[in-house]
């Protein structure tokens, strides 16, 4: 399985609403998929910005890997079957669109 490294920083302009102790998040993270090439054929998709687009995709892909590992236990059981249907539709809207590339 493909390792990441997720790293999230408050940058200077934000720092005035953070507290001064605020610091970097950094975590490793493995995933099924290629989560850089997800977010990469991503941009555009749902008419989104490019960086709104990138948060989407690293996001829901960092989100469905801990339901895919947790699917027995609560909460993420719950989730399964609305998160299933997530997955088919944008993967659907990603397949649709994917001659505007």
């Amino acid at each position: 399985m493909p390792l990441f490294r997720i790293t999230v920083e408050p940058l200077p302009a934000a720092s005035s609403a953070l507290p001064e102790d605020a610091s970097a998040l950094v975590f490793d993270v493995d995933n099924h998929d290629d989560i850089i090439a997800i977010a990469r054929r991503m941009n555009g998709r749902f008419d989104l910005d490019e960086p709104t687009s990138q948060a989407f995709a690293i996001g829901l892909k960092l989100f469905g890997e801990v339901i895919l590992k947790n699917r027995q236990r609560e909460p993420f059981s719950l989730i399964r079957p609305a998160m299933a249907d997530f997955m088919k539709a944008v993967k659907g809207q990603h397949t649709s669109d994917s001659s505007a590339q």
